[in-house]
């Protein structure tokens, strides 16, 4: 279990997150916040009408239901010329820890107009990103942490970005990861190399295929939580989950 002090606590509870072991005491100049009581989720009809890829056809009645609340659509997982990342990992903090051997996140989280990222922590999208991965105390942890943006679609004029198959090969080869945390539906398929949804494939540990000895956790992606607010407790799980695989 991960050893939260007051000021974690703290980031969780402003994401929605709701910590069951006992409180500490919060330090007195970090005063503890009152978390908004979360929206409703929206119906399932709701969150799909959001998506603008198309949906495979709903399921017959009496069969497995699909996790309709998984944003993007279930479409087969292939290398294609449709997905890009960004020519280079960015790293997200700081500091003395080797460049390989740390954590490889890579998220579904589009580029601006131009094509072009902005930083990562950027809007609301990118600091709850920020707050979950403190939370995880990655800020100050002794390996190194990269991000590698996904994104559907061709590369704006000014954009620097490169098939997803390619870059990605070459960026395990050149970080080579202990683990890889896949934020989001497209990132989660190509790396797990199935057809399933998200919400089917978030939760577990796995492995990269291509690279055995890597391990590999899914989850939903920072924007799609700040539009469900319920499944940041389900994200927080697979955080931690994720971080029991590296400890």
């Amino acid at each position: 279990m991960i050893a939260l002090d007051g000021r974690q606590r703290a980031m969780l509870e402003e994401m929605g997150v709701r910590v069951w072991a006992p409180m500490p005491e919060f330090d007195a100049d970090v005063p503890p916040s009152v978390p908004a009581a979360a929206p409703a989720s929206a119906p399932a009809t709701a969150v799909i009408a959001r998506s603008a890829a198309p949906r495979p056809e709903s399921p017959a009645a009496g069969s497995p239901s699909m996790d309709l609340r998984t944003p993007e659509p279930a479409a087969a997982a292939r290398p294609g010329t449709d997905l890009w990342l960004e020519a280079a990992p960015q790293r997200l903090y700081p500091g003395d820890a080797p460049a390989q051997g740390g954590w490889l996140i890579v998220a579904d989280m589009p580029p601006g107009a131009d094509g072009r990222h902005a930083d990562p922590f950027a809007g609301d999208a990118g600091r709850l990103l920020d707050n979950m991965l403190r939370a995880l105390q990655l800020e100050r942890a002794a390996v190194a942490v990269h991000l590698l943006r996904l994104h559907r679609g061709a590369p704006g004029p000014t954009g620097v970005a490169q098939p997803l198959a390619d870059g990605l090969a070459a960026q395990l080869d050149a970080l080579a990861p202990r683990l890889v945390l896949a934020l989001g539906a497209l990132a989660a398929q190509h790396l797990f190399a199935s057809a399933e949804p998200l919400g089917k494939l978030r939760g577990r540990a796995g492995t990269l295929v291509a690279r055995p000895g890597t391990a590999l956790v899914a989850s939903y992606p920072p924007a799609y939580l700040l539009r469900n607010q319920p499944d940041k407790s389900r994200a927080w799980t697979d955080l931690c989950l994720a971080a029991s695989l590296v400890e």
